[in-house]
């Protein structure tokens, strides 16, 4: 049996948009709460009933979390224009080796906004 399962993490972070016109919000140093859900598919274990075990996952998420939390996202390598579309697929390409089921990133900046980035 096929199945999807998510796990969320949330971290702070500030950043700025240096390709938006002078005049908006976003040009401007600012933070988030960032809520990050990742969404794995596959094969249910016959025996232990589950697609991934969540502890896994998260122990996979605890080194990015830390290069991510609290710092200005600008500085880090790769994140220079640091959308939420880009911040997807940054987290997505760090994570993808120790998650090989990771199908999607989802990046919300606001509760009302977010990117999925689906490679």
């Amino acid at each position: 049996m096929r199945c999807r399962i998510t796990k969320s993490f949330r971290f702070d972070a500030a950043h700025w948009l240096p390709h938006v016109p002078a005049e908006h919000k976003c040009r401007r140093l600012h933070g988030h709460t960032y809520t990050v859900v990742l969404g794995l598919e596959g094969e249910l274990d016959p025996q232990l009933g589950w697609v991934q075990d969540y502890t896994e996952v998260a122990a996979a998420c605890r080194p990015l979390l830390r290069e991510l939390d609290h710092r200005c996202l600008n500085d880090l390598e790769g994140l220079e224009n640091p959308t939420a579309e880009i911040l997807a697929a940054w987290i997505h390409a760090r994570l993808a080796p120790h998650l090989p089921l990771l199908v999607d990133v989802t990046v919300r900046e606001t509760p009302t906004t977010e990117a999925v980035y689906c490679p």
